[in-house]
Formats: structure tokens, C-alpha cells, sequence
């Protein structure tokens, strides 16, 4: 385990009823940017919460909306106008993983003279912020209380994750009701997609990481306990509140701190989302058991790795590592594509030929340098291939 810096200061208020601490915003200025997707939250009570709250505090607010589910560069710089013309103090996201990340690059890009993308692209650019809120509404991301965003320029097929110090909200709202409307899909989604995030920090090859590698256990064994619960009971709150916990948890540098290799399967999916824009938790879910199967079979050292997970994950006994390793990434897969319905390769989602796999590759390559087994190119292509 190498030196590490370690710092979460997010404040979180967890629980029923704890949008009322909105009202904090008073201490950081009068007037802020409201950032939100489409019109659930107006359906579901909590945009009118919100702004009664805020209004009662004396904060003013100014609204960018339609923020897209793999949020874009265009819509980040409406909100950079936004904050520049009506002299914003504070961002306030409510949604999800997108709307946050959109509200962090808006946080930045308002006290940036360049553009925004700028800081999309070099994330060295960014060194300030304006304080950043959230209300979380789908848990998933975890960037109510990480440093991270990834936004998209779909102009030119890209898609890039950026961070900084400056990018970790002030304060995060999570109230696990307000994700009792998550439809099935975007449940199971959010799933892979926090469980994605627990294996790129466990599945490494740094020593003496244990304590980091019994978080992400306890992690993950949360996701697969309650993951299917919350599809078959969507207003268990029990279940809600764990995913939601753990989807916090699992990037917030709790299991990455000390131990962290480069991320191998984001990068991946980041170009099938840039070049199809398709649900990244299902893109996870699709590369991830073809990314395992390929990486056992280049390094056949990662039978000991896979062979941990299965045993402390999924309680496998085989004590032949090669033998548990397999056994372990096929309970992967069957949780992923028979429990939690999750599309099972790429054709199901639409993407019909291989046509970009080439470019794809190329840059997920440059993306994943340093990763758990290093993949090339060609790698690349033949996990897009399996996943096909």
C-alpha cells in the first residue's frame, strides 16, 4: 500500500425529511444555479421542497434544465453563462450521477476564463469552484461525495471523466424515498454501475491492501443482497438506503485510497456511450464479465484476484484458484443478465456492427495506461468482440 491523501469533507444529511438542510445554503450567498434533468422532480414533489425551502432561507434561484443523461458540454457552458451573468454564488444539483457531474463542471467553468471543456480535458485546469449541493435522486455515480464528472461532447464522439479537489460538493442531500420512483431499468443500471466502480479499486495488484479490499467485499456483497430487492420491492427503504450508502461509498476513495490502479472498464464504456450514448450501467454490464474473462485468460495470475472475490464475495468453497476464478465471473454474469435483467450483450442495445470498435479502442487504450492488467488496442477490440 503506497502514500495516500485521503479527504471527504462533504457534509452528508442521510435519511427521510433531510432536504429541510437546504436551507444551510443562507451561510454561502444569496442566489443560486438550479441544476436538474427532466420533470420527474417536479412530479414527485421534490423541485417544489426545494425551492419553498431555499425561497424561505432568501436564496434566489436560477434554473438550468434538461440536463441529458450523458450530460454535454453545450448544456455545462449554458450553465457557465448562467453563473457569470446573474452573479452566482452556489450550484445546487438534484438528480442523479449526470445532473451532479453537469453542476460540478458549471462550478468550475464560472470561475474559469476559458472554456469549460477546457477543465473537461485537462483536469489540472481546475483549482476552484463554486460551492457545490446536491439532492441525490438515483443511486449510481457516487458523485454526491467524490471529486469526479465525465461529460460529453457528442460532436465529436467524446467522452471524458475530470476531478479535482474543488469538484467535492460542500453538502449532499440523500433521502433513499426519493429514489422510490426509479423505474427497473435505471435500479438495475445503478447497480452495475456502483458495483463497476468497487471492482476497478479492488481488482489490483498492489500489496497489503486489506483493509480497502474488505470495504469493497462488504460493498459489493450489499449490492448483490439488496439490488434485487429493490427491484422486486421499489419502495423497500431498506434496500434503497443501502444501494444508496454503498453507491457513496464505493468511490468516495474509501476503497481506492492506498491501493488505486488506473480504471480499465469505464474507459471502455465511455466510448460506446460517446459514439451511442447508450445507459452507461448497462455498457458496464455488458463489458464487465467479457473484460474478466479476457484478463484471466491473458494473466493467468488473476485466478488468485478472482478467486478472493468469489470466495468472499459469492461464497464459493472450490479451492483450486483457476476453478473459482471462472466459477466466480459466471455468478458475475448471471447476476447481472438473469437477476437484475440487465441487457446482455451490445447488440441489445442497439449497437449492430463493430464499425467503430477501431477508434474505440484506441483511445479507451490511451484512458485505462496503468490498469489492473494492461490492454492494448487489439485487447480492446477482442473485449468489444466477447461483448458483442
Amino acid at each position: 500500500m503506497y502514500n495516500f491523501r485521503f479527504s471527504v469533507p462533504t457534509t452528508i444529511y442521510f435519511g427521510k425529511g433531510q432536504i429541510s438542510h437546504l436551507a444551510e445554503l443562507k451561510d454561502y450567498g444569496s442566489k443560486a444555479l438550479l441544476v436538474y434533468g427532466g420533470g420527474s422532480i417536479k412530479r414527485n414533489g421534490i423541485y417544489d421542497a426545494a425551492l419553498t425551502i431555499l425561497g424561505g432561507a432568501g436564496v434566489a434561484v436560477t434554473e438550468l434544465s434538461g440536463v441529458e443523461p450523458n450530460p454535454r458540454i453545450e448544456t455545462v457552458r449554458k450553465g457557465v453563462e448562467l453563473c457569470k451573468s446573474e452573479n452566482i454564488d452556489m450550484v445546487l444539483a438534484i438528480g442523479g450521477g449526470s445532473t451532479i457531474d453537469c453542476a460540478k463542471v458549471v462550478a468550475a467553468g464560472a470561475v474559469y476564463d476559458g472554456d469549460a471543456w477546457d477543465l473537461v480535458l485537462d483536469p489540472e485546469k481546475i483549482k476552484e469552484a463554486l460551492p457545490i449541493f446536491s439532492v441525490l435522486t438515483l443511486s449510481a455515480t457516487g458523485s454526491e461525495m467524490d471529486e469526479f464528472a465525465v461529460i460529453s461532447d457528442m460532436s465529436k464522439n467524446e467522452k471524458w471523466g475530470t476531478g479535482g479537489q474543488a469538484l467535492k460538493p460542500t453538502m449532499s442531500v440523500l433521502d433513499p424515498t426519493y429514489t422510490f420512483s426509479v423505474s427497473k431499468k435505471q435500479t438495475a443500471a445503478g447497480t452495475a454501475d456502483m458495483m463497476s466502480h468497487t471492482f476497478e479499486s479492488y481488482f489490483t495488484k498492489e500489496p497489503g491492501c486489506d483493509v480497502q479490499a474488505r470495504f469493497a467485499e462488504g460493498l459489493l456483497t450489499t449490492m448483490i443482497k439488496y439490488g434485487p430487492v429493490a427491484l422486486k420491492e421499489p419502495d423497500n427503504y431498506d434496500a434503497r438506503a443501502n444501494l444508496m450508502w454503498a453507491a457513496s461509498h464505493a468511490i468516495n476513495g474509501l476503497v481506492s485510497a492506498g491501493s488505486e490502479p488506473a480504471w480499465c472498464v469505464h474507459p471502455m464504456e465511455h466510448e460506446l456511450s460517446a459514439f451511442y450514448d447508450i445507459t452507461h450501467g448497462e455498457g458496464l454490464a455488458i463489458l464487465t464479465p467479457a473484460w474478466m474473462d479476457f484478463v484471466l485468460k491473458k494473466d493467468p495470475s488473476t485466478a488468485e484476484n478472482f478467486a478472493v472475490y468469489g470466495r468472499n464475495v459469492w461464497d464459493i468453497d472450490e479451492t483450486d484458484d483457476q476453478k473459482a476464478a471462472e466459477e466466480a465471473i459466471a455468478k458475475t454474469r448471471t447476476f447481472f443478465f438473469d437477476t437484475m435483467g440487465l441487457p446482455a450483450n451490445l447488440r441489445a442495445v442497439g449497437i449492430d456492427s463493430d464499425e467503430h470498435f477501431d477508434v474505440m479502442a484506441e483511445k479507451a487504450a490511451k484512458g485505462s495506461e496503468g490498469c489492473f492488467v494492461p490492454l492494448t488496442k487489439k485487447d480492446i477490440i477482442e473485449i468489444f468482440k466477447a461483448a458483442f
